[in-house]
């Protein structure tokens, strides 16, 4: 199954001096790892707000869960997932 998970950064609770480089490192590491691991298909930055939109792909939405809790901005509370919600492909391009 595929879900799309919206991140957000908690930037009104963290100051810009608390997003150091190497947290950003860190998670962009972990982003690598499950990526390579084949559960994160695409990963887009947010325009409308700090954050990230993401495609994961799973067997089930604990399974989606553990994967982007372990993310480390996750783990220090820095981040949040307003949205994560399965996806199921479009009827329109299917046959007639």
């Amino acid at each position: 199954m595929q879900f799309l998970v919206l991140t957000e950064r908690f930037t009104d609770k963290f100051p810009a001096e608390a997003w150091k480089p190497e947290l950003i490192a860190a998670e962009g590491q972990r982003v690598r790892e499950l990526y390579a691991a084949g559960v994160l298909r695409s990963a887009w930055r947010r325009k409308d707000k700090p954050g990230a939109a993401l495609v994961l792909e799973v067997a089930d939405e604990a399974e989606v869960r553990e994967a982007i809790e372990s993310l480390p901005l996750f783990k220090l509370g820095m981040i949040g997932f307003p949205l994560v919600t399965q996806l199921e492909p479009y009827p329109g391009f299917g046959p007639r």
